[in-house]
């Protein structure tokens, strides 16, 4: 088969896709000059409390449905099947935790960056390690997203031009913080709305184009996709596997209450509601569309699956979607639309990353809003802001040129996974104990949990053939939150 590049420019040269996409960010650019006005921190780090729910609500589903969801999640349901689909019910449960639990502590504390609340319940060596561990976390996650893009842009469009890669995750980051770098999340709000659009209507092109190519429409869709043997959701027989359902229900719930509730990146949108009952609207609807959205996905997965099996092509997992959207027969549409929507998924996910940090950093590591007055406070924020960006380049270059191999990255993508349950331990030990601790010895606490945590799944995998998955989440909170329990000092 022919290769990506070759393929898709028998209907459009490089150039085209290049006019494509520059058409896109400059929608993204406009949006940003109408709702940049002011500039102010509060705009930036909370669009001043004025944004609708159901922009928020629409908007954080591109944001949760990231490059690496848009390209890997149809490829999964070859092997997996829609195991998957147990994990997506587990969120659930834990968009409920963080709509009844989480959300009424943030807005009671009226917290701009969440990890606040662990100077007051800990102490500021608690408070500096979750924020370095979020931002830990998203560098290497938003990096490793968008070198995914940035390498698929490459070999389409910027190999042909002789553009080095360098430039081209140069260009990729200006962009972002062109339409970021005034208003910040006060315009994220709206770009990831559009970019949702974009994402969702991507995925409905592509069930039509494929669907059609098989010979189905209607309700016929998704009569074969429940007739599939492919569709099947629930695997309880072996309590060894990573698939089987109370491990992937459970994650589910942790990973969402972690990776949303106590992410930056995420509640930060939700914080610029007006009030906490707009914000807990905003969950409620989110948990629904999301979970509908991540069905439609594996869906999808499905019908690229038997696609690919009755038209001999050999594409399995992240291949799968893209080799079929621009090397079938299929025509340019579905081609068009997976580029949209891969970079609308992509940079949904990139630009709140972006403004998360910037937030994070500011806020939790320089501590602006109690050092300094507003106008340097802005001043450092827009400095913060274009190091970020700067971080984010070289880190996603390194990629490239340094490690250059995809399973290491891929490993390092999976180990920031890992950080996140310091996070998990730390706030559940906040909440469920009115116990205080030796605050000094949080940072070594939640530097070797990961470390330990690893070498418990390993261990278990080689020598119990027992496979945590993504339980590995709770594992690492539930270290953690022994290691607090170690350094207790006393009941309160």
């Amino acid at each position: 088969m022919t290769k990506p590049s070759q393929y898709v420019t028998k209907y459009m040269q490089p150039l085209h896709i290049l006019l494509l996409i520059a058409g896109y960010f400059g929608i993204l650019v406009f949006i940003s000059y109408l709702t940049n006005k002011g500039g102010s921190n509060s705009d930036f780090f909370k669009a001043g409390k004025q944004s609708p729910w159901y922009l928020v609500a629409f908007g954080m589903i591109g944001a949760s449905l990231s490059g690496v969801t848009f390209i890997s999640v149809p490829g999964w349901v070859e092997a997996s099947k829609f195991s998957y689909f147990q994990v997506v019910l587990g969120y659930t449960v834990g968009y409920a935790v963080i709509g009844l639990v989480l959300l009424p502590l943030y807005y009671r504390l009226n917290l701009t960056s969440i990890y606040s609340y662990l100077e007051g319940r800990f102490g500021k060596y608690s408070y500096k390690t979750g924020a370095s561990f979020f931002l830990l976390s998203r560098i290497i996650g938003a990096s490793f997203r968008l070198y995914l893009v940035a390498v698929v842009l490459q070999s389409l469009i910027f190999d042909a031009m002789g553009v080095p890669f360098w430039v081209t995750v140069t260009i990729t980051i200006l962009l972002i913080w062109l339409y970021t770098f005034k208003s910040g999340i006060k315009t994220i709000v709206w770009t990831d709305t559009l970019q949702t659009l974009f994402m969702l209507i991507a995925v409905g092109v592509a069930v039509h184009y494929v669907a059609t190519d098989l010979g189905l429409s209607g309700s016929a869709v998704f009569s074969f996709v429940a007739d599939s043997d492919l569709s099947q959701i629930f695997f309880f027989d072996d309590w060894k596997s990573g698939d089987h359902f109370v491990k992937q229900f459970l994650s589910g719930a942790f990973i969402a209450i972690v990776m949303t509730g106590l992410d930056q990146d995420m509640m930060q949108k939700n914080l610029t509601c007006r009030t906490l009952k707009d914000a807990q609207k905003n969950m409620f609807w989110f948990t629904v569309v999301l979970t509908f959205v991540n069905l439609i996905f594996l869906a999808l997965g499905v019908l690229l699956t038997v696609y690919a099996q009755q038209n001999g092509i050999d594409a399995h997992k992240d291949q799968l979607f893209s080799t079929i959207a621009v090397q079938s027969d299929m025509g340019i549409g579905i081609a068009i639309f997976f580029l949209l929507g891969l970079i609308a998924a992509a940079y949904s996910s990139a630009d709140s990353a972006l403004t998360a940090l910037t937030t994070s950093f500011s806020i939790d590591i320089l501590d602006i809003e109690k050092k300094f007055d507003a106008q340097k406070q802005i001043r450092i924020r827009k400095r913060i802001h274009i190091l970020m960006s700067i971080v984010l380049v070289v880190v996603i270059i390194l990629f490239k040129y340094v490690i250059a191999d995809a399973t290491v990255i891929a490993k390092l993508f999976t180990f920031a996974g890992y950080t996140y349950g310091p996070l998990l331990g730390l706030y559940a030990f906040g909440m469920m104990t009115k116990w205080s601790i030796k605050d000094k010895w949080v940072p070594l606490i939640a530097i070797a949990t990961p470390f330990l945590g690893f070498a418990i799944s390993s261990l278990s995998e080689q020598y119990f053939n027992f496979e945590f998955g993504f339980f590995i989440l709770i594992l690492n909170g539930a270290l953690t939150f022994l290691g607090l329990v170690l350094i207790r000092t006393q009941q309160n």
